[in-house]
């Protein structure tokens, strides 16, 4: 298959609404594709290179982009993925002008549309890294397979690329092939926001309430005396979190993988800010010396694997039973089973009185899905908070002179992982966040209008608001009201912030 093959599907994919069509594009394109690309194919319309980041940083690409003149080479996948490789292995002394030169020496041969796709590409920034689920569903029509069957190899495999390509050559037994696995990590279920906790009772009936910590989730792996840790991202940070590795050793099991939160406590019991937490995610050296600092609290919320038995396949209540076997009282989230929403707003109320976001309602059937934001896990929070992308900042005045402050915030739309913007904020930011979002904008410069400094949108912030409002300035027809920073969400990309639809419910939801 060639490039410009891959690109004319990134783009119908990407100009259509319509799920049915994108899922039959993205199928008919991987039946074309010959075993040996089925891998790029998956990974280049996800947005990512097998080799990661290859050391071309915006500036770079800009500079290649610059120089470079357009042709029309039909250059193959794995051509580009040898070419992309051999960048990424150039190190040393005048490297850096050598890659640049590299990545224009292959831009020049390619159409315009082309470069494009590969600049976002090597930045990170195709679109349809913002549609893993409708890639499964692609995957899916090509292989003829049932797409949960699909949805859970990719859980286990942690990747849809070896995923894809197992499901076209082997079929189904290449998927059951795809085995939880202690030491390699698997993607973790997620919730969804619940407006009310009244809400959320009435849809579970009895529920598993759990509070809602605002610390950096973990998972944490072990087989005898090896312990590995992932994060929601599935990095592994091991190395980062001794007193985590630990305490996992003094559980009376040699093998099993618990999922949990990572947090901070101060001097009075009470929970640190979730930035932090995320000190010690940011430090590889001096690690005992931070902890000695800023100790962190492993609480764990489930167990997916205990001592050769596979769990995710059990409901809740028994992997709840699980993690209580192995695990002491200080070690576990708390939790309540109950059906009396009575009950369970005291419960609500003592998280937040402890300095909590809120709580968790789980089924105590649900079985553990990844990426999972159905009804079977619920989020409640005390006010409405969603997790944006920036867009764009403006240069500050009077006190915040030097400093980009009043941040343009955006959602995702989920059709084609483009960002709609709602509105701008100033509020919430410390000097601290000033001088470090400043620095983090302006490596992601794409330009400049005015006083206004655009930028890639990766970064994800937390907003609280008070309302979502009608307005004609944004091209949603939505604003946020009385929007202010709560937190940088630097453990969330920007394919998994909240879409306009979350917004339009929300704004929907206030007006009935």
């Amino acid at each position: 298959m060639n490039l410009n093959d891959l690109v004319n599907v990134s783009s119908a994919v990407s100009a259509t609404r319509s799920r049915l069509k994108k899922r039959a594009l993205l199928g008919d394109c991987l039946r074309a594709a010959d075993t040996n690309e089925v891998r790029l194919v998956v990974n280049y319309l996800a947005g990512v290179m097998p080799q990661g980041r290859i050391g071309l940083g915006p500036a770079m690409v800009s500079a290649a982009l610059k120089n470079a003149e357009t042709g029309d080479n039909a250059l193959a996948l794995t051509e580009i993925d040898r070419r992309l490789a051999d960048i990424a292995a150039m190190k040393g002394a005048g490297s850096k002008q050598a890659k640049t030169d590299a990545f224009g020496q292959l831009l020049s041969q390619v159409t315009s549309e082309e470069q494009r796709f590969l600049a976002g590409l090597v930045l990170g920034e195709v679109r349809q890294g913002a549609l893993e689920g409708v890639l499964i569903e692609g995957i899916a029509e090509a292989s003829e397979l049932p797409a949960d069957a699909i949805r859970r190899a990719v859980m286990l495999a942690a990747d849809p690329a070896p995923v894809a390509e197992a499901a076209l050559v082997d079929g189904l037994p290449g998927l059951q092939a795809f085995r939880l696995q202690v030491l390699n990590p698997v993607r973790p279920m997620l919730a969804q926001p619940s407006d009310t906790l009244a809400e959320a009772m009435d849809g579970l009936g009895e529920a598993a309430l759990q509070y809602k910590l605002d610390g950096a989730r973990i998972q944490v792996h072990r087989a005898g005396a090896d312990v590995r840790i992932f994060t929601r991202q599935l990095h592994d940070v091991t190395a980062r979190l001794p007193e985590i590795t630990e305490a996992a050793l003094e559980m009376p099991a040699r093998e099993f993988i618990l999922d949990g939160e990572a947090i901070a406590f101060g001097k009075d019991e009470r929970p640190l800010p979730f930035q932090v937490t995320m000190r010690r995610f940011g430090r590889s050296s001096n690690v005992e010396e931070m902890r000695d600092k800023l100790p962190l609290s492993g609480l764990h919320f489930d167990c997916l694997y205990l001592d050769g038995d596979e769990l995710i396949d059990r409901s809740f209540d028994e992997r709840s039973a699980a993690l209580a076997g192995i695990a002491d009282a200080q070690a576990l989230v708390p939790q309540l089973t109950t059906a009396n929403v009575t009950e369970a707003s005291r419960f609500l109320a003592a998280a937040l009185e402890q300095g909590h976001e809120g709580i968790m309602a789980k089924s105590p059937g649900s079985l553990y899905a990844a990426g999972n934001r159905g009804s079977d896990w619920l989020k409640i929070k005390q006010a409405h908070t969603l997790d944006l992308v920036i867009l764009a900042a403006e240069w500050g005045s009077g006190r915040r002179k030097g400093w980009l402050s009043n941040l343009h915030l955006g959602a995702r739309n989920p059709d084609d992982g483009s960002f709609v913007m709602l509105g701008k904020t100033f509020k919430g930011l410390t000097d601290k966040m000033l001088a470090e979002q400043t620095k983090a904008l302006l490596d992601r410069e794409l330009g400049r209008d005015g006083n206004v400094v655009h930028v890639r949108p990766e970064l994800v912030v937390e907003i609280a608001v008070n309302d979502i409002q009608e307005s004609r300035q944004y091209p949603a027809g939505m604003a946020l009201r009385f929007a202010r920073v709560k937190r940088y969400r630097s453990d969330k990309r920007a394919s998994e912030a909240d879409t306009i639809d979350t917004v339009r419910q929300l704004f929907d939801e206030a007006r009935r």
